[in-house]
C-alpha cells in the first residue's frame, strides 16, 4: 500500500504541474534509504509529510532548493542523508496541515443558506482548523458568476469555476451575515501570527506560488483578530465545546476534508456526537464525507448540511479538493 500512496500523491502533483516534486516521490518509493526514514507502520499521508519536511528546510534556508539544481534527485537525496534524524522525526511527529482558504469559495453559500434559514448571528466551530484561516470566510471577498459578496477592500478575493446550470444564485449573495465568535479544534493548531507558523503551512504547498500568496493574505486577515484555537483531539474536545454556546446565536460546526484522517469507527463517533448535540440544542453541521463514505467521484466532495431542530441531511453542493470548483445544489 505504501508504494500506492506515493504514486497517488505523485499523480496529484502531476495534475498540478509539479513534475519535479512528483519525480522525487517516485524515486523515494523505490529507494531503500528514503523508505527507511518512515515509521514502521506508515499511514497513507506519509508522502505528504516527507515532502513538507524537505520544503520546510528549504524555507528556513537550511538547504538549497533541489528544484533549482542540475541533478534534482542528487540534491534531494543529499538532504535526506544530511538531515536524516530531523526528517524522520518530522514525519513521525508532525501532522499534515493543508489549510486551504480557497475552500471558503464553496463554503460561503452554505453559510449564507444557514443565516437565511436561522435569521441569527453565527458562532463558528471548525474541526481540524489548522491555522484557523477558514474561520474567517466572512472577511474575504468572493466573485461568483451571478455576483459578488464581501467588501471590495478585503485583503483576499476568492473566485473559482462553477458548474453550468448549478451556480450560486444572485438572491443568496444578497444575504448579510454576522459572526459573533470563532473557535477551532486541532491536534496541532498553527499560530499564523508567527513567521514560523506561516512557514509551516507553506511547507505543505511545495512552492505553489498561487496558493502561497492566498495563504499569506488569509493569514494577514487572521492576525488582525486571532480566533480561539483549541489543542486536542476534536472527538474528545467537541462535546465540551458544544456546551459553551450563546443563546442569541446559532452554533455552526464544520469540517472540510479532515475526517479522511480518521478511522471509519471514529467517523461514526463524530457523527453521533454532532447528532446527539443537535437533538438537544439548535445547531448546524457542515461536513464533507470521505470518498469511501459518499462512494461517488473521487477528487471531489459533497458538502452536506444538517440544521436542528429537524436535522435532515441534505447535500447542498459539491466541491473539488482545493475548493476551486463548485457545483451548487442548494
Amino acid at each position: 500500500m505504501l508504494i500506492k500512496d506515493f504514486d497517488t500523491f505523485a499523480r496529484s502533483l502531476d495534475q498540478r504541474r509539479r513534475v519535479v516534486e512528483a519525480a522525487m516521490l517516485r524515486r523515494c518509493a523505490a529507494d531503500p534509504y528514503a523508505l527507511a526514514l518512515l515509521p514502521s507502520n506508515p499511514s497513507w499521508d506519509v508522502p505528504h509529510r516527507l515532502m513538507a519536511a524537505i520544503q520546510l528546510l528549504i524555507l528556513r534556508g537550511v538547504v538549497s532548493d533541489y528544484r533549482h539544481q542540475p541533478d534534482s534527485w542528487r540534491a534531494f537525496r543529499g538532504t535526506l542523508e544530511i538531515h536524516r534524524e530531523w526528517i524522520s522525526e518530522f514525519i513521525r511527529e508532525r501532522t499534515v496541515q493543508t489549510n486551504e482558504p480557497q475552500r471558503c469559495f464553496a463554503l460561503l453559500p452554505v453559510f449564507l443558506t444557514i443565516a437565511r434559514i436561522s435569521a441569527k448571528p453565527l458562532d463558528l466551530l471548525e474541526l481540524g482548523t489548522s491555522g484557523g484561516l477558514n474561520l474567517f470566510w466572512d472577511q474575504y471577498q468572493y466573485c461568483y458568476r451571478e455576483g459578488r459578496w464581501g467588501k471590495r477592500t478585503a485583503a483576499l478575493e476568492l473566485a473559482g469555476e462553477e458548474t453550468a446550470g448549478a451556480t450560486v444564485p444572485t438572491d443568496l449573495l444578497q444575504q448579510r451575515i454576522e459572526v459573533q465568535h470563532r473557535r477551532g479544534i486541532d491536534l496541532d493548531p498553527i499560530d499564523v501570527r508567527s513567521i514560523e507558523g506561516v512557514r509551516y503551512l507553506e511547507s505543505f504547498l511545495l512552492g505553489d506560488d498561487v496558493r502561497i500568496e492566498r495563504l499569506r493574505r488569509a493569514a494577514a486577515v487572521v492576525r488582525q483578530n486571532p480566533p480561539e484555537l483549541i489543542r486536542g483531539d476534536y472527538l474528545e474536545r467537541l462535546p465540551e465545546q458544544l456546551t459553551h454556546r450563546n443563546g442569541d446565536a446559532l452554533t455552526v460546526v464544520f469540517q472540510t476534508i479532515s475526517t479522511i484522517y480518521l478511522p471509519v469507527d471514529r467517523r461514526r463517533v463524530l457523527n453521533e456526537i454532532v447528532e446527539d448535540a443537535g437533538r438537544k440544542i439548535p445547531l448546524a453541521w457542515i461536513s464533507t464525507p470521505t470518498p469511501e463514505e459518499h462512494r461517488e467521484r473521487r477528487g471531489d466532495y459533497p458538502l452536506e448540511l444538517m440544521i436542528w431542530p429537524g436535522g435532515e441531511k441534505r447535500t447542498v453542493a459539491r466541491m473539488s479538493n482545493s475548493g476551486d470548483c463548485l457545483q451548487w445544489i442548494g
